[in-house]
């Protein structure tokens, strides 16, 4: 009896320490298309320090309401797969709302157009190292998600070789994804939701490349494969930039040290040929700096339809409202050791039953629906992750004071290589 009674009690301990831990999130799901609830949509609860594992599931009822448990205290995100396209949001803390819109899906919509194409490119050991990124707006009505196998398809040089690829919705942080071959050589798909906009946030896509560059030239031969607002080219000091058959760029004012070319309103399939030549680096701590009549430009940006680059082209920084995107190292850096840290949990756990791993072994939220119906027990936090998640707060409050120019040129780059010192070390750690 004694015995019984012992272990009566531990087992009510136990139980009372694991429910003091565990809550509730519950929410409504609407399809913003047809402004109606979503009914029969699949919810999963995924622990973000656990390899994106599902550790709960529920189903949205006739009103479009769920309810989930969590079991421990996170962090979380909620996804909802609605007509094979995930939705996603951060669990919400302390009982709040964990409301999500969907939106209905379809291989091809009207208003999907790129409202800039940037290509950043500097010559190193005989190479062309190529950092491109495309802000593709969604203004479809009713608002409509572009999302199948070849959702968005880019023409990279026939000769290049692809390194970091990345996306990332209206709403969230950068993602790693992949990028499929996608007929002859140099063509590509992503197989990435692009979601209507949100306000003036749109989907922005981005791939690194390295080109061979042994005489010190390289001719560019590609195209949009949708109507782009602008199309610019940024290059060192040092190297210069001649336009070809299709092309009309002009040199605008920039980001001292960085010279930046603009072709504007380049229709779909029209093929751009233009030639970059010379040696040089772009100077990171040049990119980003506050510039005298920045706002003025964002202001004109913001009151131009579409929310385009709206100035003139003697104007100063026409690419100011993508300078977040412009600054480089930073956020590719940290995208890769997110992918790599937090990925060891799925590997060390990707042979035990019910382990969910996400497809292609992103670490954040991808386009793709993640099916799995497993649910397992979310392990203690990590130390990489723990710091992961402190040096990734670090890094962009350190790009937001450097844009906002409450930091100094000095102090930023010091602190920018401390943190990247760390970042490595930790990688090599791992």
């Amino acid at each position: 009896m004694k015995s019984t009674g012992i272990f009566a009690i531990i087992a009510a301990l136990f139980l009372t320490a694991v429910f003091a831990h565990a809550a509730t999130v519950s929410g409504t799901v609407t399809d913003k298309t047809t402004s109606k609830p979503a009914a029969g949509d699949a919810v999963v609860l995924l622990d973000v320090q656990a390899g994106m594992g599902e550790v709960a599931r529920a189903a949205t009822d006739a009103k479009g309401h769920y309810t989930l448990n969590e079991p421990g205290n996170g962090p979380y995100l909620i996804r909802v797969t609605h007509q094979g396209a995930g939705y996603f949001i951060a669990a919400p803390q302390g009982g709040g709302p964990g409301d999500i819109p969907v939106y209905d899906v379809a291989a091809k919509v009207h208003g999907v157009y790129i409202e800039a194409d940037v290509l950043e490119a500097e010559s190193d050991n005989g190479q062309l190292k190529i950092d491109e990124r495309y802000f593709v707006h969604n203004t479809s009505s009713p608002p409509t998600t572009q999302w199948s196998q070849r959702s968005f398809s880019i023409v990279l040089p026939a000769d290049a070789t692809v390194g970091d690829v990345g996306a990332q919705r209206p709403t969230g942080l950068p993602t790693s994804v992949k990028l499929d071959p996608d007929g002859p050589k140099g063509h590509y798909s992503f197989n990435f939701p692009i979601q209507p906009d949100d306000g003036d946030k749109d989907t922005m896509f981005q791939v690194s490349y390295t080109l061979p560059y042994s005489g010190g030239t390289y001719t560019f031969k590609t195209l949009e494969t949708l109507p782009a607002d602008n199309v610019a080219v940024l290059l060192p000091e040092t190297m210069s930039l001649a336009g070809g058959a299709g092309a009309s760029f002009n040199p605008v004012n920039a980001d001292p040290g960085v010279q930046t070319f603009l072709d504007k309103n380049v229709a779909a399939n029209k093929m751009l040929e233009f030639t970059v030549s010379g040696t040089g680096a772009i100077p990171r701590e040049a990119q980003g700096g506050p510039q005298s009549g920045s706002q003025g430009a964002d202001q004109g940006a913001a009151a131009t339809p579409g929310g385009g680059i709206g100035q003139p082209i003697d104007t100063p920084d026409p690419l100011s409202k993508y300078k977040w995107w412009i600054l480089g190292g930073v956020i590719l850096l940290l995208a890769t050791a997110a992918a790599f840290l937090l990925r060891k949990p799925e590997a060390a756990m990707a042979g035990a039953p019910g382990m969910a791993v996400p497809l292609g072994g992103a670490v954040a939220p991808l386009g793709a629906p993640q099916a799995s119906s497993a649910v397992y027990a979310a392990p203690a936090v990590t130390h990489n992750a723990a710091l992961l998640n402190a040096l990734k707060e670090e890094l962009f409050a350190l790009e937001s004071e450097k844009l906002s120019g409450t930091l100094s040129v000095a102090e930023y780059t010091e602190a920018k290589g401390a943190l990247e010192t760390v970042l490595k070390r930790a990688l090599k750690r791992s």
